[in-house]
């Protein structure tokens, strides 16, 4: 038995709560992450977990060794990152949740750049616009909008993106131009919920803040139908405007209510905090605040 493989077995138990979990995630027979760790549990001379058919539980001495372990396993790898391959060619599969228009527009059409500078590490995108627990789904690095509230997460904010109020040309043509917030009570507002919930639209006018709460006979979770309802001419839209800024930027839709634009919203790399940052993230993130410092719609921060 391999100590140190079998202490990174434990350590993404425990972080998992699931032996099934870890086996999908490495490729291998759920018996043979139950094995390696009753090896472990025998070569210790201690339980480290106690099992159920509904749970999964550390005792005392697992506690113990967990938190040994994981010091062990980040020590290594920050090692291992300094010296020989690691530092030169960093390798291995980066698991990134991201909005999946996000994605879309600003994360896949750059991963052949990417690709051609580190051809030994892969992207394994998950597009989810809700906020996941990182470590529970086996997830290295979420791209995430607005300000974080989580202490558990660490974030790099790596870009910022104006909001904007955007409807086509043609439907602007048919309805008219809304010249300030309160004009949206007579025109479709096509109204993002995420979990059901519809969620008020901002507008600063001057130092005050103002909330217009859309009534409209479309809503949508999903971002990029909102896009598809927008170009269809079927209303307003307000969201970041990295979301249209293809179409802002060739006339297809027509920003709004500039006047009253809320603050930018923040677009951060989030990752789980108490654990050494490996190499192939780093290098991801480096490379995703590198690239939107030059696209339309996002303002960089590279630093």
């Amino acid at each position: 038995m391999d100590r140190l493989d079998a202490m990174r077995l434990f350590v993404r138990v425990v972080e998992r709560g699931s032996f099934s979990s870890v086996a999908r995630e490495a490729g291998v027979g759920q018996s043979a992450v139950s094995k390696q760790i009753a090896a472990l549990e025998a070569h210790l001379g201690a339980q480290l977990l106690r099992r159920t058919s509904r749970s999964m539980t550390l005792t005392d001495a697992g506690q113990v060794f967990y938190e040994s372990a994981l010091r062990v396993v980040d020590e290594f790898d920050a090692a291992e990152s300094l010296v020989g391959h690691g530092q030169s060619a960093p390798s291995g599969l980066v698991r990134v949740t991201v909005a999946p228009v996000f994605g879309r527009l600003y994360i896949v059409p750059r991963l052949p750049e990417f690709f051609a500078r580190y051809p030994d590490i892969s992207i394994e995108l998950t597009g989810s616009g809700r906020n996941i627990n990182l470590i529970e789904e086996g997830v290295d690095l979420a791209i995430r909008n607005g300000e974080l509230t989580d202490s558990s997460m660490i974030g790099r904010r790596i870009a910022t993106a104006p909001f904007a109020t955007v409807a086509t040309p043609a439907y602007l043509a048919v309805h008219g131009v809304p010249l300030t917030p309160s004009d949206l009570d007579v025109h479709a507002c096509l109204i993002f919920a995420p979990l059901h919930e519809p969620l008020p639209w901002e507008f600063r006018d001057g130092a005050r803040t103002l909330l217009h709460h859309p009534r409209a006979n479309f809503r949508t979770a999903d971002a990029e139908q909102i896009r598809a309802a927008v170009l269809a001419g079927l209303g307003l839209a307000h969201s970041p405007a990295w979301a249209f800024a293809p179409e802002i930027a060739s006339g297809a839709v027509r920003v709004v209510l500039a006047d009253y634009a809320p603050g930018p919203l923040a677009i951060s790399a989030v990752h789980p905090a108490g654990r050494r940052l490996p190499t192939k993230v780093q290098v991801f993130i480096d490379f995703l605040a590198e690239i939107l410092a030059g696209d339309a719609g996002l303002t960089g921060h590279a630093g």
